[in-house]
């Protein structure tokens, strides 16, 4: 099962951060700092080992210090029987009220899976503990072990597969370290009162000495010295001058990969162990890795849809004029065999258990088009479930048109989640019921997307319209390429009623169905940076070109009053407590 999962990740991951192209020389980065000759430099500085035995553990540290960066570290675990002993690779600030960022992994007795610990300190102050099983034997060979520090967030990174991302949420009371240097630490040490099972196991000591090996120690970050960093002297006035590090967040496939691991691979979060924290979770867990905003006050009251005003409703787009086939279109990008592709191309059916979810993407990339999916929602109790059909580019600064479908205890409805991403950033989100039951029976979703306006829609009806408002320094997504993605995961930290009720294991397999893919687009072409709506004819999939001018009638305004009047939940737009500081511009125009 571990080999299935490392060639999945083979295939699909192109690599969530770039990599440091050298490694780095023992001699010259560290010092060794206790241990009485138990910690050795091997290799003409290649290597380092760190061995641990009843009198004494060992342990080095970096020369420099770092104010951001990226800190990569390939380890060896204790083979075999490792229970009490704990393994780490950490940043640390010094004196009262430190900082610190750390990689700890908690040995096992022989045939039981390591735990990695990981945890995050802010003047002091940690109880950030997030902790995994990895999906390999990291006692047999090296593995890559990175940590990204930047003044946006921190990255935890297990051979380029991100597991954890720690965002600055300074905005809502949350410290982070972003002021005090820290050197780079590594140690091997006993800890069998708490390390393993909770103490339980004890460190069997006829197996000492224990011994941990690294090598390929790679630090590509900001030294300081005597208060100055080294990249104070650097020129900003230019984006070619920043390091990828400095500015990095996860593209949409390191978003599939971390709620991947998340699902399937991590065994403790703070963030949800109501017993520890009895008093209320920590302000940051009411936000998730993209930013959602879960402590949305809903209406308590849903209103019950009028079907007779559908009777006499026009359709204010054209549909699409023919269906994409999955096998020709699409690519399975995570979840194992959960993901199947049906009826000779025609469906896909994802499925959710407590193992892992499931995902795929669109083999084009695209720049504007008009974008359908049918899908039938997960039925029943799909508490903590999302559902998703959304576009995205890729790397820092990314664009992002989302659809998500955050599922509800039964008989309760749907939240239909929308958002804009440009340039990275977001905070665009509106939120819709539906005035029918999208588990039932298939439903329309679209997105049209041209270089004025993005309109969302179900079944042809617009239930908002997102202008570009670049003249008023509102970034719009018209520069970047972007694949059509779609995904079914577990997000129960904050998905249903802000996180207050969790997903129902005993109701998996969780499956949501998808048909009739279209995409009337103009495709791009990364090798020659063409698009094929680039001619002196526009062209594009299909020939049907009305979306490149679309806008709302007289009948699509309507609609979009009645859907915003009736079904509309929430609006970043009239978020006073949100953003106290004043709206963003566009909320002071018209919703058309």
């Amino acid at each position: 099962m571990a080999n299935s999962h490392l060639l999945l990740i083979s295939i699909v991951l192109m690599g969530s951060l770039v990599a440091v192209l050298a490694a780095g020389n023992f001699n010259d980065l560290t010092e060794i700092t206790w241990g009485d000759g138990r910690g050795k430099i091997l290799d003409g500085g290649k290597g380092l080992s760190l061995s641990l035995d009843k009198l004494s553990g060992s342990g080095f540290q970096s020369k420099n210090e770092y104010l951001y960066g990226r800190f990569d570290m390939q380890i060896k675990f204790v083979p075999r029987n490792s229970a009490g002993t704990v393994t780490t690779f950490f940043l640390s600030s010094q004196g009262e009220g430190h900082d610190e960022i750390d990689f700890e992994f908690l040995g096992n007795v022989t045939g039981e899976p390591y735990t990695v610990h990981t945890n995050v300190y802010s003047q002091g102050k940690g109880n950030k503990e997030q902790q995994f099983h990895l999906w390999f034997d990291p006692t047999t060979a090296f593995h890559t072990y990175t940590i990204v520090w930047n003044a946006n967030r921190i990255v935890f990174l297990v051979d380029e597969i991100p597991i954890r991302v720690y965002n600055n949420h300074e905005s809502i009371g949350i410290a982070y370290p972003k002021s005090q240097p820290m050197k780079v630490y590594c140690s091997l040490w006993n800890a069998d009162e708490w390390a393993t099972q909770g103490g339980r196991v004890k460190t069997d000591w006829t197996q000492a000495p224990f011994t941990a090996s690294y090598k390929n120690i790679n630090i590509d970050g900001c030294v300081v010295k005597s208060g100055a960093s080294s990249c104070a002297s650097r020129s900003t006035d230019s984006a070619n001058n920043a390091k990828p590090w400095e500015t990095h967040e996860l593209d949409a496939k390191g978003r599939n990969r971390v709620r991947w691991v998340q699902s399937k691979h991590m065994v403790y979060n703070y963030c949800a162990d109501s017993k520890r924290f009895s008093q209320g979770y920590s302000q940051e867990c009411k936000q998730s890795s993209r930013t959602h905003i879960t402590d949305i006050v809903v209406n308590s009251e849903t209103k019950k849809h009028d079907f007779a005003s559908l009777s006499v409703l026009a359709l204010v787009l054209l549909s699409p004029v023919w269906a994409d086939n999955f096998y020709q279109d699409a690519t399975v990008t995570f979840g194992d065999q959960r993901a199947q592709i049906q009826d000779g191309g025609r469906l896909l059916a994802l499925s959710l258990d407590k193992i892992s979810g499931s995902g795929f993407q669109s083999k084009n990339e695209y720049l504007f088009g008009r974008f359908d999916m049918q899908l039938k929602l997960v039925p029943g109790n799909s508490a903590g479930t999302v559902t998703t059909f959304y576009l995205s580019s890729q790397g820092a600064g990314h664009d992002e048109i989302d659809f998500e479908f955050l599922g509800n205890s039964s008989g309760q409805p749907y939240t239909v989640h929308t958002n804009v991403y440009s340039q990275g950033k977001g905070n665009k989100e509106q939120q819709f019921r539906l005035w029918f039951d999208p588990t039932s029976s298939f439903h329309t979703y679209s997105i049209v997307w041209n270089s004025q306006r993005i309109i969302f829609l179900v079944d042809n009806i617009p239930i908002r319209v997102f202008n570009n408002h670049e003249a008023l320094g509102v970034a719009f997504p018209k520069n970047q390429a972007m694949r059509v993605y779609a995904s079914l995961w577990n997000a129960d930290d904050w998905a249903t009623q802000g996180g207050r009720v969790k997903t129902d294991w005993s109701m998996a397999p969780f499956t949501a169905s998808y048909r009739n893919f279209n995409t009337n687009a103009c495709v791009w072409s990364a090798a020659t940076s063409t698009s094929s709506c680039g001619g002196s004819k526009t062209e594009s999939v299909n020939n049907d070109q009305t979306w490149q001018s679309q806008q709302l009638n007289a009948n699509g305004r309507n609609r979009l009053r009645w859907v915003q009047q009736k079904y509309m939940i929430y609006n970043y737009c009239a978020d006073a407590n949100r953003f106290s500081q004043g709206f963003s511009p566009e909320c002071k125009r018209s919703r058309f």
